[in-house]
């Protein structure tokens, strides 16, 4: 069945949340805490939270990096060029402002408030990280070649750089290159900036390019090699795609718990939270199951760890949602999502920013 791609971004952005939102119910604890809440099997399904789903700041500063490319391509479409980066660092300041925070600098930019910014649920706080907080607070814009913070490598620059890969008219190294200065207006380390580039190079395969998962998998691993990526990076990617990409016909190889953690990493950081992310989809696939059972089984694998279990379902809901489209997701998880009416929103803000039409409602089922 024909995937159209409006139903890839709505797919890319809903899965991020429904996997954040899975990862966000055990994100501070231990695989033997999450043995003991909910069985021997670990956390199964959403609707096993003891009270309402709630996302995290992944899918809040995903939803405003829609917002920061949005605006940018807006103002393309009325013939007045605009920074991308500018706008995302606008759009960020903005999330930091709802987050009851405000830059330390007098002469920093105060953007003018947009429709995201009266949404209640993303005015929130759902544990926002350390280094988007502390490099938005001193007012300076981040770059490339100037960062805030080059030490800054934690997974808060890859798990909201999907939406880089969610523009269909642009080619992929121009998207790697946007998700490259979107990472550098927090993290400075090069791990993080080249994750996040690999991580939108990824869904644009996916979600543009439509090629299967292992060749856009392949595609990005490609990429990574010919930047070249940092070794560390570079080296984590290369065994999380050998193990996933090896135990996919053998479930009860498959890494769970501390033994994921111990072979790609516990995600804290950028290089193994797309690490954990890439052997989740890939040990997962099988065949013989659907979308939505491969798609369960994934989010399953990224988020059961005493890691940060949040950012890497968050990425692997991306990336199924960005191959599957909405179809993929599991309805029971559908009914139980907080926001899904915003994330939608943001879906179709997204398409029509780039010239699209917003998906119809068969698009989005």
């Amino acid at each position: 069945m024909q995937i159209s791609f409006a139903s890839r971004v709505h797919g890319c952005l809903m899965g991020g949340a429904l996997g954040d939102a899975f990862g966000y119910l055990v994100e501070f604890d231990d695989t033997a805490t999450i043995k003991r809440r909910f069985g021997p099997a670990g956390l199964l399904d959403l609707f096993q939270a003891a009270g309402p789903v709630e996302f995290s700041d992944d899918t809040q500063l995903t939803l405003y990096t829609v917002d920061g490319l949005a605006e940018a391509l807006e103002w393309a479409q009325q013939g007045v060029p605009a920074d991308p980066t500018a706008c995302l660092w606008l759009a960020y300041l903005r999330w930091l402002r709802s987050q009851g925070e405000s830059p330390v600098l007098d002469s920093a930019p105060v953007p003018p408030l947009r429709w995201i910014d009266s949404q209640a649920v993303l005015q929130q706080q759902r544990h926002p990280g350390k280094a988007c907080l502390n490099s938005l607070k001193t007012g300076e814009m981040g770059t490339l070649f100037r960062p805030i913070d080059p030490e800054a490598k934690g997974c808060g620059s890859v798990m909201r750089s999907a939406p880089f890969g969610l523009i269909g008219h642009l080619e992929p190294a121009t998207v790697a290159k946007m998700s490259m200065n979107g990472a550098a207006l927090t993290h400075g380390h090069p791990v993080a900036i080249q994750a996040s580039a690999g991580f939108s190079w990824l869904i644009h395969q996916l979600a543009v390019a439509q090629l299967p998962l292992d060749a856009a998998v392949a595609s990005m691993l490609g990429y990574l090699r010919e930047l070249p990526a940092e070794p560390d990076l570079l080296d984590r990617i290369e065994t999380a795609v050998a193990l996933g990409s090896a135990e996919r016909h053998s479930p009860d190889r498959q890494l769970r718990g501390d033994e994921l953690c111990a072979a790609v990493g516990a995600g804290w950081v950028a290089d193994e939270a797309l690490a954990v992310a890439v052997y989740a989809v890939l040990a997962s696939s099988d065949p013989a199951a659907g979308p939505s059972e491969h798609f369960r089984a994934a989010i399953r694998i990224a988020a059961n760890h005493p890691g940060d279990s949040d950012s890497t379902a968050s990425i692997a809901g991306n990336i199924l949602g960005a191959y599957y489209g909405m179809a993929g997701l599991p309805e029971d998880w559908l009914r139980v999502a907080e926001a899904p009416e915003l994330i939608q929103a943001m879906a179709d803000l997204l398409l029509r920013s780039s010239g699209l039409e917003p998906a119809a409602d068969g698009a989005r089922d």
